[in-house]
């Protein structure tokens, strides 16, 4: 099947088209429907209609935005009407829905005349918190613009011109930086002189570039001073005095080219003509100006950038639209001007050099990316694109007196943190409460997989956050290669990296091993032999006190972790091991036992797991814990051993542990839904709000786990081992680097918690 006929059926299979509207709000009672419509909606149109700011509040304005078109422009397809556009608008809505939590409608106006899509905006107006508009024809496009500028209140922002631009002038500005070029001294060839093309010329000039060194050539060619085929004044702001007619000669000794026209209409005799480290902006899509290879065949040092996913550098206008408007929309500006565009610019650039997270490598299939020649912006799918340019669109639009909403810019990202999920809402606040705790101290976390990729990346995150000092352990030169290679030397040239046959601690680890097992089975040659494996001389560093938790298991089965921790550290005294995942929802965080350890768990063993899952999330997160004992039955209603197994440990806590909030046998509903227990079970010490989960099998906790996490809308972060008489943690293996950052960071916390620390609740 082609990509065509598979587009086909994408678009058409199950619920037609790309998008639907659902409800925000509960209809599932007359109450409900009372407020949401009559009688109790009158009341938000009384408030609205004394003060029309007040939509913002009431209404979805302030989080809906219009994408508008008359499909005058649709891609490369030219005027092939409203109809035939509306897939492409459905599809920007998915974008702004998916990158930016905004809300789109889709309009397609049947109107030729730029007056009638003006007239039509002015009119929508009070429906929309901004509009997108999309692909409509040059000049019209400038003219509707400039107009529903001036007329409305809301932003107004035309993608095809202003997204290329943004996007593009960040990738110049950090291209002209690689090359070591100043941007006042060089030569750009713009070639398109539709919209895109005099969009970008335009914000490159508010970047710096002079208006001399400016050549824009159009499908007749050089726009020159008298010219008078296909011209416009808006193609006339850039016309020069030039005896030049053709890009050829425009790109002869230019520094840079930047395409928004066609295929092919660059050679590459023409590149070879170019100075030194030419900039090749060759965006046309589907199919660029000149290709990467055409232009490789000739100059080896020209810096490249296209509209395609398959080359590197792609101009990708998702990394501006959704999070532009964003900005605008949570500040309620009147419009998005030049100063929030260059705000974007600029936040992007900065992006770029930030070091990129494992999760963007992964959506491209492994592929490591580092500023530079082939990497000038980020990647579509880096969300961090949200943090850095909503909050420097909001503060341009604040500073340049366009907002109507003041924002406070440190509770403003944090809220933005929200859209990426809970998780890093949650770890924001575990971090916060480090910061706290680790003013006079430090926590020291030994990695026994030290010259693994991933660890190194992870203990370069713990060392510049402040998180905790990382001990690797491996073979220097190895592990210096490999984080010379990754990037991360820089932060880890002065940890401790330790071969464990070589350290002044091996002979003592070795007797001290030895006097712990040797009635278990081990000889002094096998202590000698285990100390000298990375596993074993971790956990016995933790064991003796040189590091504060052992964190390992990327490249390692969990069984193969968890032994040598057990025979060198140990359980507590009288407790059992669990595997805790904590498990964020949109709603509420939630802790699940045991998911990695005990097979079929005693009564005993089930009340012990309840209590060290307690105990962790009183240190971890400073939270009360409310234990659900969870079953089939609820409280009797079927009686077998494994429920009198789960009653029983119910018991127990409640004899030994009467202040812990705990209840059971109870089924998940009964667990999770207040009104559950308080129609059925009104002694339920949990009716209803249980943050703790006991399961009771391994068999039922790793695969609740597990289903409602790859079931989509849930972070699952863990397994945290609790029950250690000191802490560790097993990572399950092939652990991406923010999984071994979260769990470190909440090792951390729990240290500084059982160490008496004073802290606060998370918040979670």
């Amino acid at each position: 099947m082609s990509i065509y006929d598979e587009s086909l059926e994408y678009h058409s299979k199950g619920r037609k088209g790309k998008i639907e509207v659902v409800p925000t709000k509960a209809v599932a009672t007359q109450k409900d429907l009372s407020l949401a419509y009559s009688p109790g909606v009158a009341e938000p149109c009384r408030k609205i209609a004394e003060d029309p700011n007040l939509a913002y509040e009431y209404t979805t304005k302030g989080n809906l935005v219009a994408v508008l078109t008359n499909g005058s422009a649709v891609l490369g397809l030219g005027n092939i009407g409203p109809d035939a556009a509306k897939p492409v608008m459905e599809g920007k809505g998915i974008l702004f829905k998916k990158f930016a939590d905004i809300d789109v409608f889709d309009i397609e106006l049947k109107a030729s005349s730029p007056d009638d899509v003006i007239r039509a905006c002015e009119m929508l107006e009070p429906t929309f918190g901004g509009i997108n508009l999309e692909d409509i024809k040059a000049p019209e496009c400038f003219y509707i613009e400039e107009e529903l500028r001036k007329r409305l209140s809301i932003p107004v922002f035309h993608d095809d011109q202003h997204g290329t631009a943004v996007i593009s002038g960040a990738a110049f500005l950090n291209a002209l930086e690689v090359v070591g070029k100043k941007i006042d001294q060089v030569k750009v060839v713009f070639c398109g002189g539709g919209a895109a093309a005099i969009a970008c010329a335009n914000l490159y000039l508010g970047l710096g570039v002079r208006r001399e060194n400016i050549l824009m050539c159009d499908s007749k060619g050089i726009i020159f001073k008298g010219r008078t085929e296909g011209m416009n004044p808006y193609k006339e702001r850039f016309a020069v005095d030039t005896k030049k007619r053709t890009i050829a000669e425009a790109l002869d000794g230019a520094d840079a080219f930047v395409g928004v026209s066609v295929k092919g209409i660059v050679t590459s005799e023409m590149v070879a003509k170019m100075a030194k480290d030419p900039l090749i902006f060759a965006m046309a899509n589907p199919e660029p100006e000149i290709t990467p290879e055409e232009v490789l065949k000739v100059r080896k040092d020209a810096v490249m950038a296209t509209g395609r996913s398959d080359y590197p550098n792609q101009v990708n206008n998702v990394l501006g639209f959704p999070f532009i408007f964003r900005g605008a929309l949570d500040t309620r500006s009147k419009a998005i001007n030049e100063e929030m565009k260059m705000a974007a610019v600029r936040a992007l650039a900065s992006l770029a050099k930030e070091e990129v997270p494992e999760y963007v490598s992964k959506a491209y299939g492994g592929q490591q990316f580092k500023f530079g020649r082939d990497y000038l912006i980020p990647k579509p799918f880096d969300r961090r694109a949200l943090l850095w340019i909503a909050p420097a669109v909001a503060q341009a639009a604040m500073d340049s007196g366009v907002a109507r909403h003041k924002v406070d810019l440190k509770e403003y990202k944090e809220r933005l943190e929200m859209l990426l999920g809970r998780s890093y809402v949650a770890m924001r606040s575990v971090r916060n409460e480090i910061r706290r705790a680790g003013k006079d101290s430090t926590v020291t976390i030994v990695f026994p997989e030290g010259g693994h990729p991933k660890i190194l990346q992870a203990a370069k995150t713990l060392r510049d956050e402040k998180i905790a000092d990382p001990i690797l352990i491996g073979d220097p030169d190895r592990i210096r290669t490999q984080a010379e290679a990754l990037g991360v030397w820089n932060s880890l040239s002065d940890v401790d990296i330790i071969v464990p046959g070589r350290s002044e601690h091996y002979d003592r680890f070795v007797a001290s091993f030895f006097n712990k097992r040797q009635r278990k089975g081990i000889t002094l040659r096998t202590a000698q032999t285990l100390m000298r494996q990375s596993l074993y001389f971790a956990s016995m560093m933790v064991n003796e006190g040189l590091a504060d938790a052992f964190m390992g298991g990327v490249a390692h089965s969990y069984p193969e972790v968890l032994k040598p921790c057990l025979q060198s550290i140990g359980a507590t005294p009288g407790y059992t091991l669990a595997g805790i995942y904590m498990m964020i929802t949109r709603a509420k965080t939630y802790w699940f036992a045991d998911t990695t350890v005990n097979v079929n768990p005693s009564a005993r063993d089930l009340a012990n797991i309840a209590l060290a899952t307690a105990s962790f999330v009183r240190n971890s997160a400073g939270i009360e814990p409310r234990v659900a004992m969870l079953s089939y039955s609820n409280f009797g209603s079927n009686s077998d051993d494994d429920n009198e197994r789960i009653s029983e440990a119910v018991s127990i806590l409640h004899k030994e542990n009467p202040d812990l909030i705990v209840d059971g046998e109870m089924q998940a509903d009964t667990a999770l839904r207040p009104e559950i227990s308080a129609e059925s079970f009104p002694f339920n010490r949990v009716p209803g709000d249980a943050n703790v989960l006991i399961f009771p099998n391994l068999q039922a906790a790793n695969i609740a786990y597990k289903l409602i996490w790859r079931m989509g809308g849930v972070d699952a972060i863990g397994p945290y081992l609790a029950g250690m008489s000191k802490p560790v943690c097993v990572l399950q293996r092939g652990s991406d680097v923010v999984d071994i950052v979260n769990m470190a960071a909440l090792t951390v916390l729990d240290v500084y918690r059982k160490n008496k620390f004073t802290a606060t609740k998370l918040t979670l």
